[in-house]
Formats: C-alpha cells, structure tokens, sequence
C-alpha cells in the first residue's frame, strides 16, 4: 500500500487544517485500519489518531481529544485527519499509516502496529 500525505501548510493558532491520505492501492485500502502520527524537532514520533477498516472505531490521543477528528472514504482510497483549534505544540511532520493485519476492528497505538508509512506532510502552527 502507497501512501500520499498532502494538505499540511502554516497556520496560526487557532487555526484549522484538513490532512489527506491517499492510497494508491485501491483494491486494499478499505481493508486496512489507519493511523496517523506525528514528530517534532528533537522528539520521537508519536500517536495522534486512528480509524478501524470500516470506520467505526476511531481514537485519539489525550492532546487532540477533542480537537482533531479522522476519517475516512474508502470509495477514494483517502483517509483524512481534520485538525481544528490548532496550538503551537501541534507543529511536527504529519504521518499517515496503513495497519500491518487486514481486517483488524481494534486499532492501534503503536509504531508496531503499522506496516506501511507515508512520506510526511509538514504542520507549522505560529503562536
């Protein structure tokens, strides 16, 4: 499974941005749970939000709860990760990840969990 994160730019805080995953195998995308992640400067890259194969398990960590919102269409091949009420300490490249198992209705938190890994889109919030 390839994947394409797009959608992420400069934005002040307070601010809202929508990020794009879009796979390029579309025969196996709806099958797959998937996660989205992020790394700061200097940090390990950590859990931000995942959305079951079908779409109807989600979840988040405790610093976006409530702020950012994943979803998916699997008619597109896209997943997507609505961020909104942006702060400066959400800046970090953004990454997109397909499951490592298929089918898998509880999704996960760790890097382990994931087999396949987009390049990375780029989230600067200014204060």
């Amino acid at each position: 499974v390839q994947l394409v994160e797009s959608g992420g730019g400069l934005v002040q805080a307070g601010g809202s941005l929508r990020l794009s995953c879009a796979a390029a195998s579309g025969r196996t995308f709806r099958n797959y749970a998937m996660g989205w992640f992020r790394q700061a400067p200097g940090k390990e890259r950590e859990f931000v939000a995942a959305i079951s194969w079908s779409g109807g398990n989600t979840d988040y960590s405790e610093s976006v709860k409530g702020r950012f919102t994943v979803s998916r269409d699997n008619a597109m091949n896209t997943a997507y990760l609505q961020m909104n009420s942006l702060k400066p300490e959400d800046t970090a490249v953004y990454y997109c990840a397909a499951d490592r198992l298929a089918l898998r209705t509880v999704v996960g938190r760790g890097l382990n969990d994931y087999a396949y890994w987009g390049q990375g889109t780029q989230v600067t919030v200014s204060s």
